[in-house]
């Protein structure tokens, strides 16, 4: 067994210890196995933790439970996220009060380039559901991964269009990967596993009662790159999720409505006090984002190879074509899936990376230049 995973784990299950006192903790100790072994004096003199905290962790005896929840994820092809490590959400990541782990079972990449978080009402109107239905039809061609909470209403709207778009989607539950809340969602989050994920910061176990909703909503905030508000109510979670993303430095937008609708008015308070920006339909929303069509690059890509094709040679042509698909790709998979030897696709990149169509990200990926 992973033993500082186990660790890891532990120290989400101590009294009094939250997400950053967590982060405070490691970044103190550097190792989560050092902070069970920590002194109490020491504990207490490290900055937002003091006494009480320090006794809860010296006292904390359940690691036997951790153990269980890694054999329950490793069982069910769970995968356990640490804060800081590999495969964590980057964009969740930059949140202060982000969750140190998160269960994810799935396919998609959190990492991906695009990523929106689409929430609203669970009593959604004919316009509200038209509103989704026009959206995901425009993201279809954006390669924009779908978030939302698998909810009634909205999120379910968005989950279900994602999939008949072809795009992926995920959804942050307020409770354990050993159930699925709503059960009327069960087929939904079913298809899901094959074209998104489930994701949560809950355990086995948990119940998806009130109080797991908020953080909830502050994964879904965060995660993402913006929220789109479609029809909410005064008062409801919508609203939170939309408040929590501006406190993360998120875009938000949301979709007008009449002064008379009831199930609007919380977007039209969120457009009037400026905390979101007014959309209408899909176009606007990737126009505000600046998310060009992969159909456009693609246009572009071959009308540029066509009015001078001593720019691009075939070999080019095709990693540029692959990389129109995808918002970024690793050096590994351009090769595998190009069939080019190692050391020439290198040689390949580099060109088209002298000829500005194409930029070199962290790690050794790639990405077509979109401006």
């Amino acid at each position: 067994m992973n033993e500082a995973l186990l660790y890891h784990l532990a120290l989400t299950m101590v009294p009094q210890l939250g997400d950053i006192q967590i982060g405070i903790l490691l970044s103190h100790f550097n190792d989560p196995l050092a902070v069970f072994r920590a002194g109490k004096k020491e504990l207490e003199a490290v900055p937002g933790i003091g006494a009480v905290r320090a006794a809860s962790i010296h006292q904390f005896s359940r690691f036997g439970d951790a153990a269980a929840e890694i054999a329950f994820a490793e069982k069910n092809n769970i995968k356990i996220l640490v804060r800081g490590t590999e495969g964590y959400p980057p964009k969740l990541h930059e949140c202060i009060d982000a969750p140190h782990v998160l269960f994810y079972k799935g396919t998609a990449a959190l990492d991906t380039a695009r990523i929106l978080s689409i929430v609203g009402t669970r009593s959604p109107t004919a316009y509200g559901r038209e509103r989704v239905k026009e959206l995901l039809g425009v993201l279809a061609t954006h390669g924009v991964l779908v978030v939302s909470g698998l909810a009634y209403g909205i999120d379910t709207l968005a989950h279900k269009a994602a999939l008949d778009n072809g795009l992926q989607t995920v959804g942050v539950l307020a409770h354990g990967l050993d159930r699925i809340y709503p059960s009327s969602n069960l087929t939904l989050a079913r298809e899901m596993l094959a074209q998104g994920g489930l994701l949560t910061e809950c355990w086995q176990g948990t119940q998806p009662l009130k109080q797991h909703f908020p953080k909830r909503n502050r994964i879904v905030a965060g995660i993402a790159d913006a929220v789109v508000v479609i029809e909410s109510g005064e008062k409801g979670g919508s609203l939170i999720t939309a408040d929590l993303a501006n406190g993360y430095d998120k875009y938000v937008m949301a979709y007008p409505g009449r002064s008379i609708d009831t199930f609007s008015k919380g977007c039209n308070r969120l457009i009037r006090t400026h905390l979101a920006d007014l959309v209408t339909c899909g176009k606007e929303v990737v126009d505000f984002m600046k998310w060009e069509s992969f159909e456009d690059v693609r246009c572009s890509t071959q009308a540029t190879s066509q009015s001078n094709p001593l720019l691009l040679n075939a070999e080019e042509q095709l990693l540029l074509g692959m990389l129109a698909e995808k918002d970024n790709m690793h050096i590994d998979e351009l090769m595998l899936r190009s069939g080019i030897a190692a050391a020439a696709v290198s040689v390949y990149l580099f060109s088209l990376e002298m000829k500005g169509l194409l930029m070199q990200q962290p790690g050794k990926c790639y990405a077509v230049c979109r401006y």
